[in-house]
């Protein structure tokens, strides 16, 4: 179908592009920025004065809960959920039932997603066989069956060296390893970020170190092997200096940080809510403030939204007995609108953050707007607001968020040039 987005700001954080124009649409492809094509006759025509048009946004890691935790979400209402929020391509993490270590498993969920046609799935396949840290699944098969990366949230690996032998025979192919750095006997039985909140409220606590020890270590087997390596989840600001001081050495590495940690700190906890129970934890006011930081500068070049969505008893027990996990991803563009409201960003780079920068760390094929490529847009309005949780979609209600008023609202989310949600 041809289509036609007529008068709007169309911001491409990957070109510079930044201006009034129209965008032209034709079997899944933008095939002109500003005039027309001869011949090119729209069936149909959206008016976008007073909207910006920009990529759709990219999310780097979106528990889509299926198969296995059809009680959490499922792959059809948790896609439904990211193109609300703006999302037209996502990544999955391997935590599913069974594991994502098989090319079946993969294929399954890129069949349903298909099904779906809400959001393009990218699957993120385990490091590990059964995300045990012992064996390494069959990498090159994942690969082939769709997998885009390969990693085991926070489970780690016990032992460095095999470790070490997975991040070279990556390397040998190219693969890119997701870390998620978290020095599994320092964040034992912990529940909060090791400070005074947790002092006060007798929760046990997770050191900064926790992450530093395990990033630091991370870090020196990605400088031996060669992989090229994404760490994920950044929460502390010693963290992101590691990264720095990594990237400045010239080792290839990226990183995102949850949107969550931009504006949330442990302070939150203060009234023993379950739903800022995240791990890796909340953390002080000086990490939230080195996280904003290092996405200011470029170091953190995506900003994820790491969507747990949870049934309404997972947080119903007391703190430390429920299920962490902020479901998110419904918000991420009005949440992260909330970083230009606040100064830290301009918009053309909180889009790069959400967009171009997640694409570009993955090597996915999103993440900007340019003539031949995919017509994956979203559309929104950034002086209407969202009252987040009016219209709720994501199957997980444990979101902390809910009845804020949040500034913008997404308008439309294209897919391949077809509408796959409207607001």
């Amino acid at each position: 179908m041809k289509l036609s987005i007529l008068g709007a700001r169309v911001i491409d954080p990957a070109s510079g592009l930044d201006q009034v124009s129209d965008i032209h649409l034709e079997a899944g492809k933008i095939v002109a920025i500003g005039a027309a094509p001869t011949g090119f006759n729209a069936v149909e025509s959206i008016d976008a004065k007073g909207l910006v048009a920009a990529p759709g946004l990219v999310d780097l890691n979106v528990s889509l809960r299926e198969p296995g935790y059809s009680r959490k979400g499922t792959i059809a209402s948790e896609t439904r959920a990211a193109a609300a929020g703006g999302v037209t391509s996502l990544c999955c993490p391997p935590r599913t039932k069974p594991v994502l270590d098989t090319s079946a498993v993969a294929e399954l969920i890129l069949d349903r997603a298909r099904e779906a046609g809400n959001t393009k799935v990218f699957p993120i396949g385990a490091l590990s066989k059964g995300l045990d840290g012992e064996q390494l699944a069959e990498l090159i098969a994942l690969r082939d069956a769709g997998c885009v990366a390969f990693g085991d949230g926070l489970e780690s690996f016990r032992s460095t060296r095999t470790l070490c032998r997975a991040l070279e025979y990556a390397a040998t192919f190219d693969l890119t390893v997701i870390f998620h750095s978290q020095d599994r006997d320092l964040a034992e039985g912990g529940l909060a970020h090791e400070g005074a909140t947790a002092s006060f409220l007798g929760l046990p606590g997770i050191p900064e170190t926790a992450e530093t020890v395990a990033l630091a270590r991370n870090l020196l087997l990605v400088e031996q092997s060669g992989v090229r390596a994404h760490f994920s989840q950044l929460t502390s600001a010693r963290g992101v200096a590691l990264i720095a001081q990594a990237q400045a050495r010239g080792l290839p590495v990226t990183a995102d940080v949850a949107l969550y940690q931009l504006i949330l700190t442990d302070d939150a906890l203060i009234d023993f809510s379950s739903l800022y129970h995240v791990q890796p934890p909340l953390r002080s006011r000086a990490d939230r403030e080195g996280l904003r930081e290092a996405v200011k500068s470029g170091v953190v070049q995506a900003i994820s939204s790491h969507h747990q969505p949870h049934e309404r008893d997972a947080k119903l027990a007391p703190f430390g007995a429920t299920e962490p996990g902020i479901s998110s991803v419904e918000l991420l563009l009005p949440l992260a609108l909330t970083l230009v409201e606040d100064g830290l960003l301009d918009l053309p780079t909180l889009l790069a953050r959400l967009s171009s920068g997640p694409a570009a760390a993955l090597r996915l094929p999103a993440g900007r707007l340019a003539v031949g490529a995919p017509a994956d847009l979203v559309l929104f309005d950034p002086s209407t607001s969202t009252i987040a949780g009016e219209h709720w979609l994501s199957k997980g209600e444990n979101c902390p968020f809910l009845g804020h008023s949040l500034p913008g609202l997404v308008r439309y989310t294209l897919v391949d040039g077809r509408i796959s949600h409207k607001g």
